[in-house]
């Protein structure tokens, strides 16, 4: 078998190499401070975020990055969606015609708006562009790494994304393939946001109703953000859509909907995120999602909300009052 490189040793990049290493794939990691790397490669396990996982023996782990491609079949990009770009700039002279690329990140880059299959794009120069797939759904890394039952989708040119089904499907970990990149990239980014309002929420002890009515009309702004841009409406009640929304809004390894909890408790933004040892996507998603959303004029009110607490200061319980009180309109528009 052909190695795998798996760049991004936190918690999602971790548990998809060692899924892929199980497989017998010879897994390369690559983590990008060198005594961490050395420290992983010693230990065989990421405690800090993978508690109890054991690193196969396939599984090497490096912070080099010369030759790190050589010989790969395929690159998974594990990182934060705000760093996607230098970690792919940091290897493109290495990408050749025989590469799949995989991005897990989800997210909007906020300096230019883009998807992160465009800032993929954006970085390898023209080249091998049908060679980007997307790889996401409502998949906790703890969960998959303990082999609990889950489900994903590998998105992009149809040929790509059934290479990608066949390398990462396994017994517990099923994988399904959609050609609707824009649709499965929209749908992971903005769950992210929707998440930190039903986090808040949970924060202000709201119940199961508030909880209900956030998904269902949060998908309704996905659905129509998503479609202004170009994806395909279906794409939304499968499983980067509903599926992952439900899972974000809900569990409690979910790092948005923990931000949101805070922010419902009364915690300031920086202390929330001082605390925090992972990235919460949908706090750098927000600002993204809602500048484009106001460029391409699409009613996006729960994600409004969320911005103006997260970047005015705006308090939470008033937010939600004024979600409630405004004009009363048909449910689908």
């Amino acid at each position: 078998m052909d190695k795998i490189v798996v760049m991004g040793a936190g918690s999602w990049g971790t548990a998809l190499a060692v899924l892929l290493a199980e497989k017998g794939y010879p897994v390369t990691l690559w983590e990008y401070q060198k005594e961490r790397a050395e420290k992983l490669q010693a230990e065989r396990m990421n405690p800090m975020y993978l508690k109890g996982i054991k690193f196969p023996d396939t599984l090497s782990v490096t912070s080099e990055l010369d030759g790190l491609l050589e010989g790969a079949q395929c690159v998974v990009f594990s990182v934060p969606s705000q760093v996607l770009r230098g970690v792919v700039e940091s290897i493109s002279s290495q990408i050749t015609k025989d590469i799949v690329l995989v991005n897990t990140a989800k997210g909007l880059e906020v300096l230019t708006g883009m998807r992160l299959s465009e800032v993929m794009k954006d970085e390898i120069m023209g080249k091998f562009h049908k060679n980007i797939v997307v790889l996401s759904g409502p998949t906790h890394a703890e969960e998959v790494a303990n082999k609990i039952p889950s489900t994903i989708v590998a998105a992009g040119n149809l040929e790509n994304a059934k290479k990608i089904q066949e390398i990462f499907n396994t017994g517990t970990f099923r994988v399904y393939i959609n050609e609707d990149i824009i649709g499965v990239e929209i749908g992971g980014a903005v769950k992210n946001c929707l998440a930190i309002a039903a986090g808040m929420a949970d924060g202000m002890e709201f119940g199961d109703n508030t909880k209900a009515a956030l998904i269902t009309r949060g998908i309704a702004e996905i659905t129509r953000f998503g479609v202004e841009l170009g994806a395909d409406e279906k794409t939304f009640s499968g499983l980067s859509g509903i599926g992952d929304l439900i899972v974000t809004c809900a569990s409690k390894h979910s790092r948005n909907r923990h931000v949101g909890d805070k922010l419902g408790k009364g915690m300031k933004l920086q202390a929330i995120l001082d605390e925090m040892l992972m990235v919460a996507e949908g706090v750098p998603t927000v600002k993204a999602v809602y500048e484009k959303s106001k460029s391409y004029e699409v009613s996006m009110p729960i994600l409004d909300a969320v911005y103006k607490v997260l970047y005015e200061d705006a308090d939470a319980k008033e937010m939600v009052k004024k979600l409630m009180e405004r004009d009363l309109k048909e449910e689908f528009y």
